[in-house]
């Protein structure tokens, strides 16, 4: 399982990828995306996601700032053989941050993989990578604006080290990739290729839990 990670090529500019299952771009490669300028066709940049995933023969998650009805978010499009799959949004707010919050994680079917997306403060929160990895994902694509210190790719690296799961990251003008083992590579080149088998490994848990049913003679 190939990924390629791009930080700050506007995806108008790309006309080829290096060969790769997932292509995942920053925040700055398409920029604000207004709805109702795409509903009207004056703009066609969720249409250039879905044309470069059908040029390049794979899977786009393109980082994004959404507006519609004067509601802004911090999106992903995603895109798979020239169509668009969906949008996500960033689930998580935090304090008088001006953007709204989405109402569910990104997950989605793509060249045969189960591809989960995470964005910016979502990172944050393990419960959503745990959803994925619940779900499934063959690995996670993550994206952040800007990368103010070292937290969020130890984060990373934890994720995929407990619930094993790959993750893709592009935060800011940095590439990263995390594998199951605790691994960790990362890049400052505009364009990055990073690489997995891909398999799944489970480990067999059991634990002792009190209560769930009544002792002999217990009475009701």
């Amino acid at each position: 399982m190939k990924f390629c990670v791009v930080t700050d090529v506007p995806i108008k500019n790309i006309a080829a990828l290096p060969e790769c299952d997932v292509a995942v771009f920053g925040f700055g490669c398409l920029g604000e995306v207004d709805y109702e300028s795409e509903l009207s066709g004056k703009t066609e940049k969720f249409e250039e996601v879905a044309r470069l995933s059908k040029t390049c023969d794979c899977a786009v998650v393109c980082a994004c700032t959404t507006y519609g009805r004067g509601i802004k978010r911090k999106s992903c499009a995603v895109a798979e053989r020239g169509k668009l799959l969906g949008i996500s949004d960033m689930t998580h707010v935090l304090d008088d941050d001006d953007c709204k919050s989405g109402a569910h994680v990104g997950f989605y079917q793509a060249k045969g993989y189960r591809i989960g997306v995470c964005i910016e403060n979502d990172l944050f929160f393990p419960e959503d990578m745990r959803a994925l990895s619940m779900c499934g994902a063959h690995a996670v694509c993550a994206v952040k604006e800007e990368l103010h210190d070292g937290v969020v790719p130890m984060l990373i690296r934890a994720y995929s080290y407990i619930y094993g799961v790959p993750v893709a990251m592009c935060a800011g003008k940095t590439a990263y990739f995390t594998g199951g083992a605790g691994s960790i590579a990362s890049s400052t080149q505009s364009i990055s290729l990073f690489e997995t088998d891909g398999a799944k490994r489970y480990h067999l848990i059991t634990t002792r839990t009190r209560g769930l049913h009544a002792f002999e003679g217990e009475d009701y």
